[in-house]
């Protein structure tokens, strides 16, 4: 018998798989170079810089929120306060997220703090005044209330201001950040907390912040 054809298909076929199977694991073969790292936001990652980055975020909102409850305004009302959160400003030299801090500490707030104060959706106030005219001209109708009410007023804004200082030189470069809330009255524009935090970094190269 002869088996000459045989052993060629079998090689054929052979050569063949071998021939994808190196397509394939070319295909999904990764990349070089370092691979994505899940961290937790508070750790300092590898890719760091000297401005303000997640840790610092974590950290100095963590403080103005336990800071914020432990002020008597808020400690020992009886009724929760209302809250407006004022942009935060920043003078930094890094274009960062400023209202990412403000949001954190309005979370923090509600979801730790149930029921110790009361944060006012000023942001939404072009849907709510849009929905409340529609309530109003019979337009639409609310099963919870259908007798459309005044918007609430704030008892407090929150706000806070972001400052920074650079040094560079051949030596590397350093940044100075502090971070400043404030919580002011709006009835009598009384500051009744402020807090503060700071953070200095230095490093060999600036990094790129974005």
């Amino acid at each position: 018998m002869n088996t000459t054809p045989r052993f060629l298909v079998l090689a054929g076929v052979a050569a063949t798989s071998a021939f994808f199977a190196g397509c394939a694991s070319e295909g999904v073969q990764n990349p070089s170079g370092v691979p994505v790292t899940e961290m937790k936001a508070d750790e300092r990652g590898f890719v760091a810089g000297t401005g303000v980055e997640s840790q610092d975020l974590v950290t100095v909102t963590d403080k103005m929120a336990r800071s914020i409850l432990g002020i008597p305004e808020i400690a020992r009302a009886t009724t929760p306060p209302t809250i407006v959160i004022d942009p935060v400003v920043n003078e930094t030299r890094f274009p960062i997220n400023k209202s990412l801090f403000t949001d954190r500490i309005r979370v923090l707030l509600n979801s730790r703090a149930t029921g110790r104060v009361s944060f006012l959706a000023r942001e939404r106030m072009a849907a709510l005044e849009r929905e409340r005219q529609l309530k109003q001209s019979g337009q639409v109708t609310s099963t919870y209330d259908p007798t459309p009410v005044a918007f609430a007023g704030a008892d407090y804004f929150l706000t806070g201001k972001l400052g920074g200082m650079t040094t560079k030189a051949a030596a590397g470069v350093s940044d100075y950040v502090m971070y400043n809330f404030q919580l002011i009255d709006a009835r009598t524009s009384r500051i009744v907390w402020e807090d503060f935090a700071e953070i200095k970094k230095q490093g060999l190269e600036d990094a790129a912040y974005r």
